[in-house]
């Protein structure tokens, strides 16, 4: 049961990054239909200029307290991260709207690589070791422990999500995107700009994306050019685990994953003596995958929707 309850605290603790993420890709899919390989490399960026600025601060305010700079930190890489996505979407994918799927995707994946290395000039290739701004100290409970690091995530994931459902669900601003993704040239008739609606969706999606990039590197301590791939990559299976385009399912579907992974990789860990575990936590998301995308195409909250006028 110990070893349950921890798997079960971490679980929570990386699904909840992936939901965030997930949320990026499945509000960009369900309006435009594209699948934004670029996202992860977002949330690598938004982990980077943190880390900078945290250097920064602490090199000139010795003394101020780690949460205070953790917040600015992050305010800093949200902006950042914003101007990045919406640069993205301007001069990368809008010019390819009315093109074959097949093109934006091949400019997503391209972008990808464009900004993993335009990171490894301007940080360097070499791991950065990321600062522990918050207590060391761990709360146990029930066997189990659990940092103010992880404390900290869940708490910032819960208001994150609690905020965009009543942006998407009470908002002008998400009563046009919900327009938009249903039929965006309707909605252009209603008095929507879809190309704004569009440019605020992916702003939110990289708001998301560098929050989930300043948690992942606080809870990892570390940070590099490439750390943004292999969430992001597991982020996308998230959000088609849960539905891809449906904004529930992508947190149901990043939650799940986590869980999946974490309770997966602990008791492999320990059946095996600790040979195993860690090193094969990636398989246990891609197994997922195929197995969902067998048996349930659509995901967990999926539906069938209607082909655009």
């Amino acid at each position: 049961m110990d070893i349950l309850l921890q798997q079960v605290i971490n679980g929570l603790v990386l699904g909840s990054m992936y939901a965030l993420v997930a949320l990026g890709y499945t509000m960009v899919y369900g309006i435009i239909n594209l699948i934004n390989f670029a996202h992860g490399e977002v949330l690598m960026i938004g982990a980077l200029t943190s880390w900078t600025i945290i250097g920064l601060m602490r090199d000139a305010m010795p003394g101020t307290p780690g949460w205070i700079i953790l917040i600015v930190a992050a305010l800093i890489a949200c902006v950042v991260a914003a101007a990045l996505n919406f640069t993205i979407e301007k001069v990368a994918y809008r010019p390819l709207r009315g093109s074959p799927k097949l093109a934006p995707l091949i400019t997503a994946i391209g972008m990808s690589i464009l900004l993993q290395t335009l990171a490894m000039i301007i940080w360097k290739p070499n791991y950065k070791a990321y600062p522990t701004l918050l207590s060391s100290d761990v709360y146990h409970i029930s066997g189990a422990v659990i940092s103010p690091t992880q404390i900290m995530i869940l708490s910032v994931t819960a208001v994150s999500l609690s905020v965009l459902m009543w942006l998407v669900n009470f908002t002008k601003l998400g009563r046009a995107m919900r327009a938009t993704a249903e039929n965006p040239r309707v909605a252009s008739l209603m008095g929507v700009k879809p190309d704004m609606v569009i440019s605020a969706t992916f702003v939110i999606g990289a708001v998301l994306a560098a929050i989930a990039g300043v948690m992942y590197a606080s809870n990892y301590g570390t940070a590099q050019h490439t750390m943004g791939f292999l969430p992001g990559l597991k982020a996308f299976t998230a959000a088609v685990f849960g539905g891809i385009g449906n904004l529930a399912g992508a947190v149901v579907g990043g939650v799940l994953l986590g869980l999946i992974e974490a309770i997966g990789s602990g008791y492999l860990g320990a059946a095996t003596g600790g040979l195993l575990g860690s090193h094969y936590t990636d398989i246990f998301a891609f197994i997922v995958l195929i197995i969902m995308l067998t048996l349930r195409p659509s995901g967990l909250l999926g539906e069938r929707v209607a082909d655009r006028a």
